[in-house]
């Protein structure tokens, strides 16, 4: 059993699911776009799966990660 004040959180923060929904969303539509084969958009989406991420860690940065000043478990 864990402590509640020493969880995590596992990734429960703003900055983590912004990354998780900006890469989910980068995923299907490019397997939509390479289903259609439109190639120009596929590799548009692989771009935006990998700013995901990158949007991730600004966020924590920023203070929306987990224990951030801005999140709700600080």
């Amino acid at each position: 059993m864990s402590n509640s004040n020493t969880d995590p959180g596992h990734g429960n923060s703003v900055a983590a699911w912004a990354t998780v929904i900006i890469v989910l969303t980068a995923f299907t539509i490019g397997t939509l776009f390479f289903w259609l084969d439109v190639p120009a958009l596929v590799w548009a989406s692989a771009v935006l799966a990998i700013l995901g991420p990158i949007v991730g860690l600004v966020l924590r940065k920023s203070g929306y990660g987990v224990g951030g000043k801005h999140s709700k478990s600080n």
